[in-house]
């Protein structure tokens, strides 16, 4: 299924060109400015939640009746705040949950290795302590390095990994190391707890909202880099000569992968919140990524032959000028209706791939790079070949991202316009 965006000509979009920039300019100037704010808002109540749970754990500490019950061991919840609190609530559960499993898989095999080696003696005792922790630690750190694990679990396996040590390397008694492994287990819960209280419940930063609305974004900044391509390509000033583009939001696109990936992950571990339920499909998300980044490599390979000093004439571009514009015009659209689809949650605009018109422009392009450009310097005729190339990759592309949208939309089960 598939529907079409009407493409306007030049004569359409020329009386509202000017208007439409300075729509463009002050959108981003303002999207900037409130991104900038929003983001410095959130760094502070950060802060101000990590402060609290600090406060809140070291009570265990300050106060004599919690002091008597938990004694010197409360030190074990401070560390725990410290190092599990984390700015998404998504990663502190994770890490919290992560943390909480290594220390119990961990304590337990060591003080089962305790209890055993504690049976043979001092030289036995040893022997059987060297030979755990080898096996233990070198199973567990092969482990760490699969990238499934390393990237989901890693936290947890280095948990396990030290506490496993610190256990089974104490030495101490059986009763004792069994006392010790309660107590330990006991304040790191009262530490993760007060985490997951704070994180969750006091202005909660959502990885999967902040996923959501980043791959959005994304479609945005992309369509106005085309927009820029265009309107550098075939408006260049005598005196001031060819305008230059901006790609500073294109290559934070190219450049998304890892903080993508981060928040997919971080967003599997939250709970059901807002439109995001259990077992939501992050891993489409991260699929539109990639096929982002891919079109962002495009739209820099664009902007190279922009920029290259081997340019065409005016002359050679003319025959070429209206359509390439209208193409770039449609494009822009098509990503922001696209973007807007996935931010807004709804079907309907996703489904469109361009295919009629796009369709026959790529013909068109085709036709005039055999044809008319034959006329031309061979170089000049490369230049122009190669431009109508990049471009027609792009159609491509966008209609790849759409079709990936409109399967986000299906198995997410966006609500129709």
């Amino acid at each position: 299924m598939s529907t079409t965006i009407h493409i306007c000509n030049e004569n359409e979009a020329s009386p509202n060109k000017e208007k439409q920039n300075k729509h463009f300019a002050l959108f981003n100037v303002w999207y900037l400015i409130s991104k900038h704010h929003e983001q410095d808002a959130k760094r502070v109540i950060h802060s101000i939640k990590v402060g609290t749970a600090l406060v809140l754990v070291s009570l265990l500490y300050l106060l004599d009746p919690l002091f008597e019950q938990v004694g010197e061991n409360a030190m074990w919840a401070i560390m725990t705040v410290v190092v599990v609190y984390d700015f998404y609530a998504g990663a502190t559960l994770s890490k919290g949950l992560l943390r909480g499993i290594g220390t119990i898989l961990g304590g337990g095999l060591g003080c089962f290795t305790a209890i055993l080696a504690d049976k043979f003696g001092k030289t036995g005792n040893t022997i059987v302590v060297g030979n755990s922790v080898f096996i233990f630690g070198a199973v567990a750190t092969y482990y760490r390095m699969i990238p499934s694990i390393k990237k989901r679990y890693d936290y947890g396996v280095m948990i396990f990994i030290l506490t496993f040590n610190l256990v089974a390397v104490s030495g101490l008694r059986a009763d004792k190391i069994l006392e010790l492994a309660r107590e330990r287990l006991t304040n790191i819960g009262m530490g993760f707890s007060v985490c997951i209280i704070t994180s969750l419940l006091i202005f909660p930063m959502w990885a999967s909202d902040e996923l959501h609305r980043s791959t959005s974004s994304n479609f945005t900044k992309l369509a106005s880099c085309i927009e820029e391509c265009m309107e550098a390509y075939f408006n260049v000033s005598e005196k001031e000569g060819r305008k230059s583009i901006n790609t500073s939001s294109c290559k934070a696109v190219l450049h998304s992968k890892s903080s993508d990936e981060s928040l997919a992950n971080f967003s599997r571990w939250e709970p059901w919140h807002g439109n995001f339920g259990f077992c939501y499909p992050w891993e489409k998300y991260l699929q539109i990524g990639e096929k982002l980044r891919e079109l962002a490599s495009i739209i820099l390979s664009l902007q190279a032959c922009i920029e290259s000093p081997l340019q065409p004439s005016r002359t050679l571009q003319e025959p070429i000028k209206e359509t390439c514009k209208n193409v770039g015009l449609s494009l822009g659209v098509t990503l922001r209706e696209l973007g807007e689809s996935i931010m807004k949650m709804r079907r309907g605009n996703e489904k469109v791939l361009v295919l009629p018109e796009l369709q026959s422009t790529k013909l068109e392009l085709t036709i005039l790079s055999s044809s008319e450009l034959q006329a031309f310097e061979t170089v000049e005729a490369l230049a122009v070949a190669n431009f109508m190339f990049l471009l027609m990759e792009i159609v491509d592309k966008v209609k790849v991202l759409a079709k990936e949208v409109e399967e986000l939309g299906e198995v997410a089960d966006f609500q129709y316009k």
